[in-house]
């Protein structure tokens, strides 16, 4: 089963699916996993950032 978190299938995100993460503010980092807020809003993730509570998830979205 092939793994979509690397290899050949980033080449195609922008930026090659890295950036700034908007809760633990990390840089150059990958942004592959989708969070939703209480208010429907999906912002995109880090992997450690994946797991946080959804009060750091909304606390960014505002």
């Amino acid at each position: 089963m092939p793994k979509t978190k690397r290899g050949r299938v980033l080449w195609n995100l922008p930026s090659r699916g890295r950036g700034t993460c908007p809760i633990c503010s990390s840089t150059r980092i990958k942004l592959l996993y989708p969070r939703a807020s209480s208010e429907g809003k999906v912002i995109q993730v880090c992997k450690r950032c994946s797991k946080a509570t959804q009060e750091q998830v909304d606390a960014v979205v505002k």
